[in-house]
């Protein structure tokens, strides 16, 4: 077996974990961001296995618990502890907190019991993450900000010469805020090729599917226009998601077009008027082969 087959297995391997752990917290709260997870996890595992280069975890791994407010004396926690010193990640729609956690856990940077107290009162495992949250670098707030926090990032590795990338992932949906399109414009405005932009496509918003709320295509034309070098994907597939993103072109930021199923692998969800928040019904996981006890570890 190759190196390159191994982790391509080991993608896939953790993307069905992913799956299944964050059906398991949906199951057990009764409801929760479910599709996020399932839809971005091979993106997700990509990143954190394939792509990012981290460096070591400082977080515990079991996080602590939020006890209120930053004080004197009492400084904020800040969950890019677990991401290290080297790139830098951005996660900017702050409801796919549930998959940031599952695959933390996938790579090891976080205990897989902490997610059976994932949005709990006083866990910093939220169901919307912040700056607190394991995995944040900052609070994205309204979607679309996570992608100028980046582009600040990027900007400033450039003009003080600092190692490593960085690295974002953003949602369809909010290619309908207007911040998004003047993150873009800055980025390539400023040559920022050490910057490298996930989109997971899904077709779903809020509001139901993005074309019958705003419609945005054709999007890679649309941001090669600004000035970046643009690569459409099927978001499942772990080496072309690989091979678009490190296919990096001097003075141009990249962006990925990941076009995704937000129900693969729960077929039994096909047809679902509403699908951003999830409640399941009866037999609605069973295509995920979800144990609702303890998953069994299988790590590679």
């Amino acid at each position: 077996m190759t190196p390159d087959k191994e982790w391509v297995e080991r993608v896939e391997r953790q993307a069905h974990r992913v799956r299944q752990r964050a059906a398991r917290v949906c199951a057990v709260n009764n409801g929760g961001y479910f599709i996020q997870a399932c839809g971005s996890a091979e993106i997700m595992n990509t990143l954190f296995t394939r792509l990012m280069d981290l460096g070591p975890s400082t977080g515990p791994m079991e996080p602590e618990k939020f006890d209120g407010v930053p004080l004197p004396g009492q400084p904020a926690l800040i969950g890019d502890i677990y991401i290290g010193d080297k790139d830098r990640f951005y996660l900017s729609p702050a409801h796919y907190a549930l998959g940031l956690y599952a695959t933390l856990v996938e790579v090891g940077r976080l205990d897989p019991n902490v997610l059976d107290g994932a949005n709990a009162d006083g866990s910093t495992l939220e169901l919307i993450g912040a700056e607190h949250s394991p995995g944040f670098s900052s609070t994205t707030g309204s979607l679309a900000q996570a992608l100028s926090v980046a582009v600040g990032q990027a900007l400033g590795k450039k003009r003080f010469e600092r190692p490593g990338r960085v690295w974002a992932l953003i949602s369809d949906g909010e290619l309908e805020e207007g911040q998004t399109w003047e993150a873009f414009q800055a980025a390539a405005n400023f040559g920022l090729d050490n910057l490298t932009v996930m989109l997971d496509a899904n077709g779903l918003q809020v509001d139901g599917w993005v074309t019958d709320v705003m419609k945005i295509e054709p999007i890679p034309e649309k941001i090669r226009a600004f000035g970046w070098t643009v690569t459409e994907v099927d978001g499942h597939d772990p080496v072309a998601i690989a091979e678009a993103a490190e296919a990096v072109v001097p003075g141009k930021p990249t962006l990925v077009v990941c076009r995704t199923n937000p129900i693969r692998s729960v077929p039994s969800l096909e047809g679902r008027h509403q699908l951003h928040y999830i409640r399941f019904r009866e037999g609605e996981v069973d295509a995920i082969d979800i144990d609702l006890g303890v998953l069994e570890e299988a790590h590679a």
